[in-house]
Formats: structure tokens, sequence, C-alpha cells
């Protein structure tokens, strides 16, 4: 009989807590909202982590720029997603093998990722191709946040961009971490003030927190949760026979698991914002926003902005 009281007093105190977290938890007090995200500073629309992406980015309204970061020979942070140039530049070398002043120039056609088969085109100015520095990033935006993925793990590039944060007074409009538990383990550690990513296993913990019950209970010093639509891998994978089966199985699992309004809405009750990647369909947009994102990354911002414009109920996700 006590057992049975007791799992009961456990059910309903985390049912209530877990509609209410803000009963236990004090709410996370980001000082952003941003419902549009450009990936790579809009990858479809400029080449990828440039200036030139990241100024027509914010032209047409973008609310946030995500970019990746690397170090080079001579100790430079540069935004750039590959660590080797040869998908970017047909340079088969490490940008830690290369002063930043040696870097070649970006391709003049460019993948992009999360559109299969297409490519970015741009115009033949060679100054639009150029890699940027990541200081170069915060001088020019000082106002737009930004949300950087640590791509490698290593302790110097951590510290600089660390360092670049605090010089640019950036550390509560910043958002970094990587899918690597270590490497966000690490930038909490070297800046607790700057807003943190939850890694790929600290996502596998929130999944078994909801599942036991246990969340409403837990503190978390995460303040986003960035996450894929299912259907985005498929498309990035091209033809679906491609997939294996063990593919197929993980996709299953994370709709099943992870993609749960009910599961959004808590975090967005603690004040963690919630953002789906890389999303270039209005479908997709719609399909996000409806879900209970706060936000959503794409390689194309002016399609994102006139579906923001052309959907204000669906999409505007209050978390004050």
């Amino acid at each position: 009989m006590l057992l049975y009281t007791f799992v009961g007093g456990y059910i309903l105190t985390s049912m209530i807590l877990f509609k209410y977290p803000t009963l236990l938890h004090k709410k996370k007090q980001v000082k952003f909202m941003c419902h549009h995200i450009s990936h790579r500073g809009g990858a479809g629309e400029g080449y990828e982590n440039t200036m030139y992406a990241f100024k027509r980015a914010v032209q047409v309204g973008t609310q946030m720029l995500e970019l990746d970061c690397h170090l080079t020979k001579d100790g430079e942070v540069v935004v750039s997603h590959d660590h080797n140039l040869y998908r970017s530049t047909g340079t088969d070398k490490n940008i830690s093998e290369v002063n930043y002043k040696d870097l070649p120039l970006l391709k003049p056609r460019l993948p992009i990722d999360f559109d299969p088969d297409t490519e970015y085109i741009g115009p033949e100015r060679e100054e639009h191709r150029r890699f940027a520095l990541l200081k170069e990033v915060f001088e020019a935006f000082p106002d737009i946040p930004i949300n950087i993925d640590i791509k490698v793990n290593d302790n110097q590039l951590i510290k600089k961009v660390s360092d670049l944060i605090k010089e640019y007074n950036r550390e509560e409009y910043t958002v970094w971490g990587n899918f690597s538990n270590e490497i966000t383990q690490k930038c909490y550690k070297m800046n607790p003030n700057v807003n943190l990513l939850f890694s790929m296993r600290r996502v596998t913990l929130l999944i078994f927190l909801l599942y036991t019950g246990l969340l409403p209970f837990i503190p978390l010093k995460e303040t986003h949760l960035e996450i894929f639509l299912p259907s985005i891998y498929l498309r990035r994978k091209g033809n679906i026979k491609t997939i294996l089966p063990v593919e197929k199985i993980m996709i299953r699992t994370i709709n099943v698991l992870l993609i749960r309004p009910c599961l959004f809405n808590h975090l967005r009750a603690r004040g963690i914002h919630v953002y789906f990647w890389v999303l270039n369909k209005e479908e997709e947009f719609k399909k996000a926003f409806e879900l209970g994102a706060t936000g959503v990354m794409t390689d194309y911002p002016t399609r994102l902005t006139l579906f923001l414009k052309d959907y204000p109920m669906e999409c505007c996700i209050d978390v004050k």
C-alpha cells in the first residue's frame, strides 16, 4: 500500500511539474528570441560561412547566424564547416595546416548539403568567396545572435572563441557547443556564461528523463535544443533505398521518442529554445512550428522570411 502511495504521488508530482516547471526551476532568461536562423549564413543564397552570405541573410531579415569554427596554423579562428579544404576549395589540406592569409578561395560552385543535387553558384567577385574570421563576424554584427558550432576537440580553439566572445561582449548573445559531449562540456567549463547547446549524449539523457518522469525534477544547464526532423535526414541521404536498416531504426526511434510537442512545450516553459535544422521547404517550416519549435534553421533565408510574413499566427511561439 505504501509503495502504491509513493508511486502515485511521484506520478502526480511529475505530471504537475512537467506542466508547470517553474514551480521548481527558475526560468532561463535568454536575451533573444529567434524564429529565423540562417544555416552557415544561408548556404543556398550565398557562399556558405562567408561575410557575403552573412550580410545578405541579415539584409533579408534573419534573426540569428549559424556558423562553424576552426583554427588556422597561425592561430586565427576561421569560419568554416569542414576541417579539410577539399570539398569547399579543391585543395586537399586541413585548415590547421595553412596560415589564414594562404587559405584558398571557395569554389565558384558549392554543393548545398541539405538540398541534394543542388549547388550555389554566385557572382564572380573573388571577395565573396573569401574565408571569414570570427572576429570579422562579431565586428560586423554586434547585435545579431550567433550560433557557433565548435567543430573539433581543440582546447586552444575553444579558448580563443571564448576570448573573442568576451572581447566583443557577446556572452548573452551567443550559443555554442557541438554534438560531441566532450566538446560541449569543455565549452561550458571554459565559459558558463555563454548559452549552451545540448550535445547528443545530453539529448539521449533528455529522452531518458522524459520517459521515466524524472525530467521535471532535474536542472538543465543547456539553453538551446537543436534537433532535426527525420525527413531531413532522409532527404539529405537522397534515394531512400540506400538507407541502411540501422539508419531506418534510428530515424524511427528519434521520430517516436524525441519529436514530442509535450517535450518542447516543457522546455519552452523552462526558457529553453528549440530549433529545428536544416529546413528548406515551406511545408517543413510549417511542421516545425506546429510541433512547437521556437526557431527554424534554413539554407534559404528569403524563403523563411516570406513564410514568416505569410503565416505569422502559425509560427510565432511566445516563450516570454
